[in-house]
């Protein structure tokens, strides 16, 4: 699972991964070369947020 997220959501999505995957999330700062949305509101993206055994890359 990846959540790209804005900057207000992070929270949120830490949350979804935790409650979901029982396990520490990954989070990553999105590079602004790549133009990903918010899951939740559709703003920029800021962060990634994955499961642990998700492929980051």
């Amino acid at each position: 699972m990846k959540l790209y997220v804005c900057q207000e959501h992070i929270e949120k999505a830490l949350d979804v991964v935790v409650d979901e995957y029982e396990t520490f999330p990954v989070m990553e700062e999105v590079n602004n070369e790549i133009s990903t949305t918010c899951e939740y509101c559709g703003e920029r993206s800021a962060y990634m947020v994955a499961n642990a055994g998700s492929n980051t890359k």
